[in-house]
Order: C-alpha cells, then sequence, then structure tokens
C-alpha cells in the first residue's frame, strides 16, 4: 500500500495536489479496512485449539486437564517438563498399544491443541537443548531396576491397566508411562528425559533423581539405558487383521427355545453366570409387541468383569457377554459381537490377550450349544 502514498507529500509533509488530504485519510482508512480484515480472516482460519481438545483429548486427559485415563496435563510439574516438539509428536504418533491411539490430524489443528494445552501453564514452554546424551547403558540398567522399574516395569513396560483410580492402587495419582513405548522413545529427547530424572515431577510419586543421592553422570547412565530400548522395543500384540469378522456366528440344529436353553447352560458350564433373557427388541417397542422370533441372553464372569475394567474401563461398554439367538425362514442362528473385532478400537495391547480369550469362549460357548 506504501506505493500508493509515495511522491504525494512534500518534504514538508504538504499535500502536492489540491484535495489531496482528503484522499490520503481515505487511503489510511482503506489500509485499516483491509489490515482489519486479514486479521479476522487469519483468525477465523487458525483452529479452535480448546475444542478441537475437548473433541479428541478431553475424554481421557480431563475436561480441565486434570487427568483420568491419560496423565494430567495442567499439572504445572507437566507443564514445566515437555516440550512443544513432544507434545505434536505425542499426538501425532500416540502410544502403540498403550491406550492413546496416532492422529491423522492436520498439523494446523494439531498446533491449535498444542497451543490450549499449553495455556494452563505459566509461562513459555521448556526448550531442552538438542544433544545425544552418552552414558553407560550397563550402569544405567542397575540404577533403572533400583530407582524406576517398581512405577515403570522391569522392562519399561510402564503401569499396568490405565490411569483411573479403579484400575490403579490409590497412592498413585497416575500410571506410569511406557519408557519402552516407540511412541514415547520417538517423541522424547535425551535432554529432555534427563532434565526429568534431574527435576523430578512434582504432585507424581517422581521426585529428583538427585535429591535421591545420585549424581549427574548417573542420569547420563539411565538416559542411555531408556534409549537402549528402541533396540530392544517391547513387543506388541499384533492388531486384529481388517478380515477379522464383526460377528460370531453358529449354526444351531435345534429350535428357537431350545437354543435359548442350551445357550444358558453352556454358558453355565463355562464358569459364567446367567443374567436375564429378553426379547432383542425389549424396550425399543410398545409392551408386547416385541419380536418373538429374536433374543438375547446376558450373562457374566465376575472376575473377567473385573479383570477387564482394570485393564481398561472402556470395555464397560461392551459388558456384560451377551448372545443373541434369532430364527429366520425356519433356521436358527446364534450371534455375539466378536470382541477381538472391538479390540481395534482400544489401541491396549493388555486388553487384546483377553478379547481373544473372550472370543474362544464366545465360540465355545454357541458351539456346544449346537451340539
Amino acid at each position: 500500500m506504501l506505493f500508493l502514498i509515495s511522491g504525494l507529500y512534500d518534504a514538508q509533509g504538504k499535500p502536492q495536489l489540491p484535495g489531496l488530504g482528503y484522499n490520503f485519510r481515505m487511503v489510511k482508512i482503506v489500509i485499516f479496512l483491509l489490515l482489519s480484515l486479514a486479521a479476522a480472516t487469519q483468525a477465523q482460519a487458525a483452529p479452535d485449539g480448546a475444542k478441537l481438545y475437548a473433541r479428541n483429548c478431553a475424554v481421557c486427559h480431563g475436561e480441565n486437564g486434570d487427568g483420568g485415563l491419560g496423565i494430567p496435563l495442567s499439572l504445572p510439574s507437566f507443564q514445566a517438563a515437555v516440550s512443544n516438539d513432544y507434545l505434536r509428536k505425542t499426538i501425532r504418533l500416540g502410544r502403540p498399544g498403550r491406550v492413546m491411539p496416532p492422529s491423522s490430524l492436520p498439523d494446523a489443528e494439531i498446533e491449535g491443541i498444542v497451543r490450549f494445552i499449553r495455556s494452563w501453564g505459566n509461562g513459555a514452554a521448556p526448550l531442552f537443548p538438542p544433544r545425544h546424551v552418552k552414558g553407560d547403558a550397563a550402569h544405567g540398567k542397575q540404577l533403572y531396576s533400583e530407582h524406576c522399574a517398581a512405577c515403570h516395569g522391569v522392562n519399561g513396560e510402564g503401569g499396568k491397566g490405565t490411569g483411573v483410580t479403579f484400575s490403579r492402587p490409590r497412592d498413585l495419582p497416575i500410571m506410569a508411562p511406557a519408557l519402552n513405548n516407540t511412541g514415547f522413545l520417538a517423541s522424547a529427547s535425551d535432554s529432555m528425559i534427563r532434565e526429568n530424572l534431574k527435576r523430578g515431577r512434582e504432585g507424581t510419586p517422581m521426585v529428583s533423581f538427585l535429591n535421591k543421592g545420585l549424581k549427574e553422570k548417573d542420569l547420563d547412565d539411565i538416559v542411555s539405558f531408556v534409549r537402549s530400548f528402541e533396540q530392544t522395543p517391547k513387543p506388541s500384540s499384533p492388531a486384529p487383521a481388517e478380515t477379522e469378522q464383526a460377528v460370531l456366528m453358529v449354526d444351531s440344529p435345534y429350535d428357537l427355545a431350545t437354543t435359548i436353553e442350551n445357550v444358558k447352560r453352556a454358558a453355565s458350564s463355562s464358569n459364567f453366570i446367567f443374567i436375564r433373557e429378553q426379547p432383542l427388541n425389549f424396550g425399543l417397542v410398545p409392551e408386547g409387541r416385541e419380536d418373538p422370533r429374536q433374543h438375547i441372553i446376558y450373562f457374566c464372569s465376575f472376575s473377567m468383569l473385573n479383570q477387564a475394567l482394570i485393564t481398561d474401563p472402556r470395555v464397560g461398554l461392551f459388558l456384560p457377554c451377551r448372545i443373541t439367538v434369532v430364527e429366520q425362514d425356519g433356521k436358527v442362528k446364534m450371534m455375539a459381537v466378536n470382541p477381538k473385532r472391538l479390540g481395534r478400537i482400544f489401541n491396549n495391547s493388555e486388553l487384546d490377550a483377553m478379547c481373544a480369550e473372550m472370543t474362544r469362549r464366545y465360540l465355545a460357548i454357541m458351539e456346544e450349544a449346537a451340539l
């Protein structure tokens, strides 16, 4: 815009042409309007980090960042311990097999979430020098076993279960993260890990390792050992194949009523407790108009239920166990949602084995009912 103004005034600031003062005021107004429009456009284009966080993060990390399934992000010691780059990479890569899935959000939206997370902090994001820490990994392993393994696991596998109080000892405010996780190792720099060891994490069980009596060189050794997990990462359970059937289905040679009784009997013989049996569309249609050819049987193993909820409370959405028995065109079928297929949505390798076992038991019950 400056080219419009250049040459319109003399050295004393007087207009060169009649009426130029009025014209210049108009130019200034136009410039102001254009700049305002650009600012408004930029504001509209900037992703809303608060909304993105609420949609993608709050269910695990809490609406106000106070934690839940995920660690508390608003904790001052967390804000002071992680870089923006760590947050970006963590959102992008997730934690394979550890509840947090990877994200396919555009970079601009990830930046918006990072900015929102930083709004809970009291200052600028910490900067860690991008240096490679060299230490004695063998000595670091010894120190890790003594000072870290109780929380982070002997092989860096992290605490069991999730971050909700039901699935962790009540004296632990958070679950210790998995240090051998590929997502963590790709997100955390050597210097950031070292600073966390040096400072500790106030509000969690992790205290400063220097206050424990360790020396600066010891911190280098522990970092080197943690980094060695990259050569031997924890093997994760293979994700169920895309071709894994969503519904388990077994044909019954018996009529509907007999098949229902057979399912109840087979579930009991597999150490499940029968809960109830009802028409499939019970409560969805007016009473008395339920479909008599579609029934669902609910049953439960309370020890399995307890273990599943400890492993991942979200699995409670699909419990108790259930098998549906339907009659169609004179044929009777038994059906159940395939737990192995459901396991794909949880990103929790601990849960994978349980889902596989539950699939096996569903099939065993239905096959016994069909004998």
